[in-house]
């Protein structure tokens, strides 16, 4: 079983940035894809980013360019720095993880979730 926790959240103003931090437990992190996803209110959960052990990662459209994936697999760590935001970033924001080499996009390719992370940016 793998356990992640989230954290680094918060409400932030439209251009400024934030850096969610996910930490793993109970698996060798390095066998671990990581990957991002986040839910607005109404809307269904959404891929954002992944990334696998050797550092190769993949993006949404709506985020490339301003969110950067990456991983410390010393600290079993995984971040997601956003730059930019936007109102429409705005989120609960989750991390994921499955084991073996896809850097898939959908949500039932992961299975292990944390709690999220809310993000909340005023225009």
């Amino acid at each position: 079983q793998v356990q992640l926790v989230e954290s680094g959240g918060g409400l932030v103003q439209a251009g400024e940035s934030l850096r969610l931090s996910c930490t793993t437990s109970g698996r060798t992190f390095s066998t671990l894809i990581m990957a991002w996803f986040r839910q607005a209110p109404g809307k269904e959960r959404e891929f954002v980013a992944a990334i696998r052990w050797i550092g190769s990662t993949s993006y949404a459209d709506s985020v490339k360019g301003r969110f950067t994936v990456s991983r410390d697999n010393a600290k079993d760590t995984a971040y997601l720095q956003m730059n930019s935001l936007q109102p429409e970033d705005t989120a609960v924001y989750y991390c994921a993880a499955r084991a073996g080499a896809g850097l898939y996009r959908t949500l039932r390719e992961y299975d292990y979730w944390g709690q999220g992370t809310q993000v909340t940016v005023s225009s």
